[in-house]
């Protein structure tokens, strides 16, 4: 590809006058499958930067020369490089060991001079913590970070059409279903309440129809009423015997339908607004990621102690 190699940026955001190596349906519908060596990851503690990954190359390639001494071959690798990332498998088995999302990925670098190694840093999915990736390519190391960089761009843009114009409406959308979420939280403990409440004044005894009931004197106000008394307890009274009440035959409602017998409303499977719970910290992810970039960039990794391939 017709590159300058000093200084290359692209940056997600900017429209480039550039043409890539790739068709973009090669991206978007299958992958371009890259073979080469891989040295390892390591944790770095900056997203982007030269002398980041130039650090992390040397550290990798000093500790592939330790194995290498000791007998150890270096890992053979594929690399499938599409919109939905770079997965990094094992050739024979086709095993996936890494993959890692392109939003994620913020650094690529290339070697100008030898053409064979290449680096990426990534953000851990789990961890958050930015490994950087190296490899060992046959001399195509800039056709691979091109590639990555162009998958990438597509992503974005894939982004954009697909649910990056609507982030603010879904994260609303989001909002309102937690709240909903919230609602049928507080409404099933009110139906408990009355539940307990019904049940109470069915235990309560009932004089049959016709018959005297004879209670207990009570004391009397002046007006000769009964003092009301607002904490007088629902509950039913002991038998003079000392014998507890009968208990009650009256079973719980079914608390996974409502009053009339209805489903409860589920607002994530409700409709066609099949939205995760995580969404909002999901699409905020993505668009960070991709907002921050991507740093193409091709550089000399000083590697002449160390000798050797790998």
């Amino acid at each position: 590809a017709n590159r300058v190699l000093n200084d290359r940026q692209m940056n997600a955001r900017s429209t480039f006058d550039k043409s890539w190596m790739h068709t973009p349906d090669a991206l978007a519908k299958h992958y371009i499958p890259y073979n080469a060596k891989f040295l390892g990851n390591t944790e770095v503690d900056q997203p982007k930067g030269t002398e980041i990954v130039k650090e992390a190359v040397r550290k990798l390639k000093f500790q592939r020369h330790i194995k290498k001494s000791e007998g150890q071959k270096t890992q053979k690798v594929e690399l499938q490089i599409s919109i939905y990332g770079v997965k990094i498998l094992d050739p024979k088995t086709k095993d996936v060991q890494y993959n890692c999302q392109l939003h994620r990925i913020s650094f690529c670098a290339d070697d100008k001079t030898d053409k064979r190694i290449f680096t990426f840093i990534c953000k851990d999915s789990e961890s958050n913590k930015h490994l950087c990736y190296v490899f060992d390519s046959e001399k195509c190391a800039e056709e691979v970070t091109l590639t990555i960089g162009q998958a990438f761009d597509l992503a974005y843009k894939k982004f954009l059409e697909s649910g990056g114009k609507d982030v603010e409406t879904r994260k609303q959308i989001g909002t309102l279903q937690k709240r909903i979420q919230e609602l049928e939280t507080e409404n099933s403990g009110l139906k408990k309440q009355l539940w307990e409440l019904e049940e109470q004044l069915m235990i309560a005894p009932v004089p049959p129809a016709g018959s005297i009931s004879f209670k207990p004197p009570m004391s009397t106000d002046v007006f000769d009423m009964v003092p009301f008394s607002a904490v007088t307890p629902l509950v039913p009274i002991p038998a003079s015997n000392g014998t507890p009440p009968p208990p009650t035959t009256t079973s719980p409602p079914d608390m996974s339908k409502d009053l009339f017998g209805a489903e409860p409303f589920d607002p994530f499977t409700c409709g066609q607004a099949d939205f995760p719970p995580d969404i909002q910290s999901r699409l905020d992810e993505m668009q960070e990621g991709f907002k921050m970039g991507l740093t193409l960039e091709a550089t000399v990794f000083s590697l002449e102690p160390l000798g050797g391939r790998c």
